[in-house]
């Protein structure tokens, strides 16, 4: 956006009532207004000024709306452009987006739903700005290119991660399943003097207990059944680098008592060796586990505990850092789109929408999951609300409101009631497509609603599917 206090937007609709309305109704939030009826006019306007925003019918009397986006795009390709029709099909709307449009906005809109669009789409570029001065800062200073995200809960933990690299001080990792626990850790070796020797993974939840001690500090041949030859455990292997145990809460006690004295003396012996191997590692622990709790439920041994918790970095949940879920989505959708070969490119507005909506107990694997079926599944090169495969995420959050119970005692520490009715509204309507197998006229008929009305709330709520 342009360096103004007040934001202008060019609005081109050949209805007459429409742009007063957009007038009226935008000028009400302090935004400058232009209007034009014509296509041909809005060209001659964008010759002689510029916009920050362009708010464009797709059915112009003289032209499309398409001819008009093209032409905006020619000559002032950072003005932002949103259409908006009662006529777009999904066809239309991908192609308007492969052209450059921010998002389309069917008709008939929700004003307030449109006006929080247009304030999405205004503070675009300002976000944009900042996020580039942030991404060249952190790859100036910490390049951590394998880590995607800019909330302020990241930029906190990017700060933490710069601070703590360059000591061999233990770091404990925690943070529910999914947020990304490992890539902080391999941040961590990388930003540290480490970097160019072994960064070693070991699942304490993926071995038997009866094979961890060889494989943290290998054996001797014929030590045990099976021992045909000498194996050098991981911690031998990460001699000089950094060793990540992740999933520590999973370990038995008596691992842990061994692991304690590995980790005290820095020394270890093979299981069936005599010899002492003395190793120069760094250990960094990771787990989703409440270990305070595993600590005075006697399964953790308190003193491991506080030799590998000298600092703590507590990864946020996803549904705690939603301002990163586009960048995120992107990232991901550019991945899967050049394993699988497809052009897919971007992400709708109200796509994203869709996935603010849901909270993602899996965090970022599960968005990652989502992101990988829906590009496989995608027939566009756009994903819109349609697109993403969220048939499963449906059914667990359609499955949380009916065992919701809602407390009216609530009330009196304050709720948003738009958020309440929105959430049942939502589950009432994909529960009806759900057992009419995706028949919308059908489900309308199940809801007592005209088939318009259901489509014009499918698409308010962000849940349109065909």
């Amino acid at each position: 956006m342009t360096a103004k206090t007040q934001p202008h937007i060019l609005v081109v609709d050949d209805e007459l009532s429409m742009r007063e309305l957009l007038e009226f109704l935008l000028s009400r939030e302090g935004y400058k207004i232009s209007l034009a009826e014509t296509g041909r006019k809005a060209i001659a306007m964008l010759d002689k000024n510029d916009f920050d925003l362009l708010l464009c019918d797709i059915k112009l009397g003289d032209m499309t709306g398409l001819d008009v986006l093209k032409a905006s795009k020619t000559k002032h390709p950072d003005t932002t452009v949103i259409m908006i029709s009662a006529f777009a099909t999904t066809e239309t709307a991908v192609e308007a987006m492969n052209m450059g449009a921010y998002d389309y906005v069917p008709k008939p809109f929700d004003n307030e739903e449109l006006k929080q669009t247009i304030a999405k789409a205004l503070d675009l570029k300002t976000i944009e700005h900042e996020k580039e001065i942030i991404e060249d800062e952190l790859k100036k200073n910490l390049h951590f290119d394998i880590i995607v995200g800019n909330s302020p809960a990241m930029l906190h933990i990017y700060k933490m991660i710069r601070q703590v690299a360059p000591t061999r001080t233990n770091v404990l990792i925690t943070g529910e399943s999914g947020t990304g626990k490992e890539l902080i850790a391999r941040a961590i070796h990388q930003e540290s003097g480490r970097s160019d020797k072994p960064f070693v993974v070991i699942n304490c939840g993926g071995i038997p207990e009866t094979l961890m001690e060889s494989e943290l500090f290998g054996h001797k041949k014929g030590s045990f059944t099976g021992a045909t030859s000498d194996k050098k455990g991981l911690f031998e292997v990460a001699d000089k680098g950094t060793i990540f145990l992740d999933e520590i809460g999973e370990l038995s006690l008596p691992i842990q008592v061994k692991l304690l004295r590995a980790i005290q003396e820095r020394t270890f012996k093979p299981v069936g060796g005599s010899e002492e191997l003395s190793v120069d590692i760094r250990i960094i622990a990771a787990t989703n586990k409440e270990v305070e709790k595993e600590v005075i439920e006697g399964n953790f041994r308190e003193d491991l505990f506080y030799r590998l918790n000298v600092i703590e970095i507590k990864m946020p949940p996803l549904r705690e850092r939603k301002g990163d879920l586009r960048t995120l989505a992107q990232h991901f959708l550019d991945k899967y789109s050049r394993e699988m070969g497809k052009k897919i490119s971007k992400i709708s507005s109200y796509a994203i929408d869709m996935l603010n909506k849901y909270d993602f107990p899996g965090n970022i694997r599960e968005l990652e999951n989502l992101l990988e079926r829906s590009v496989a599944l995608s027939t566009t090169n756009i994903l819109l609300p349609d697109s993403l495969a969220l048939s499963i995420h449906k059914r667990r959050w359609i499955e949380g409101i009916r065992d919701r119970r809602f407390d009216l005692d609530e009330v009196s520490q304050g709720v948003s009631l738009d958020n309440i009715l929105e959430e049942i509204e939502r589950a009432y309507l994909l529960k009806a497509l759900e057992v009419s197998n995706g028949n919308k006229n059908k489900a309308s008929e199940l809801l007592g609603i005209s088939f318009r009305s259901m489509r014009y709330r499918l698409d308010k709520l962000g849940t349109n599917s065909d």
